[in-house]
């Protein structure tokens, strides 16, 4: 790369980078996009432009849907108290809700390759809050020694049909329930280690130093 191109991209400069998504059929895409003079945003019919050093905070969760199961969620706080949302999937048809992994997570390491460039000192949290961690983790206790209880009261009874079918709503309540607790367990990152498991599937979610 040339020098002069290799300076601005250390310096987080460079052509414009966009992304849109609908979060639901009524109302117009939200649309991102960014540039020079930070992360450029258009929701609702407002629009801003926040310097990527007035970023305070990026929280990158999992929140899987019924109708789209990899589907992720980058919240970003401004130091003046705004916050925007953005997701990896986008409204098509009314039964359609189509996945845009590979352009939400150029998006997002992108954010985070220029917010590092400018020097920012945003606080990086991936998954769920602690309280609201926990408060899942003893629930999710709870349901598994109910479940026990009715499998051996199943068996005991010789109840094969409802035992079968514990094990299987077990097995399904685990593959489900169980990526998304195991995803979105607390935790801070580094600009140069974003959490793999709070991106959609690509190569290692490595953002270069500044």
């Amino acid at each position: 790369m040339p020098t002069d191109l290799q300076d601005r991209a250390d310096a987080g400069e460079g052509d414009a980078v966009r992304y849109a998504y609908k979060a639901s059929l009524i109302g117009s895409a939200h649309q991102f996009e960014l540039t020079d003079a930070g992360l450029s945003w258009r929701i609702a019919g407002r629009s801003g432009v926040w310097d990527y050093r007035d970023i305070s905070t990026v929280k990158l969760s999992y929140r899987p849907v019924s109708m789209q199961q990899q589907r992720f969620r980058a919240d970003i706080d401004n130091a003046k108290g705004g916050r925007i949302a953005i997701l990896s999937t986008t409204w098509q048809t009314a039964t359609l809700v189509a996945p845009q992994g590979h352009l939400y997570r150029d998006f997002i390491i992108e954010l985070h390759r220029r917010m590092h460039a400018a020097a920012s000192k945003a606080a990086l949290v991936g998954g769920l809050g602690p309280t609201t961690y926990t408060a899942a983790l003893a629930l999710l206790a709870c349901l598994a020694v109910a479940m026990a209880g009715l499998l051996l009261r199943a068996l005991l009874t010789a109840e094969w049909t409802g035992a079968l079918f514990l094990v299987g709503f077990a097995a399904l309540f685990t593959w489900q329930i169980g990526g998304f607790i195991t995803r979105n367990r607390p935790r801070r990152y580094s600009f140069d280690d974003l959490p793999d498991a709070l991106l959609p599937a690509g190569t290692m979610a490595q953002t270069p130093q500044g």
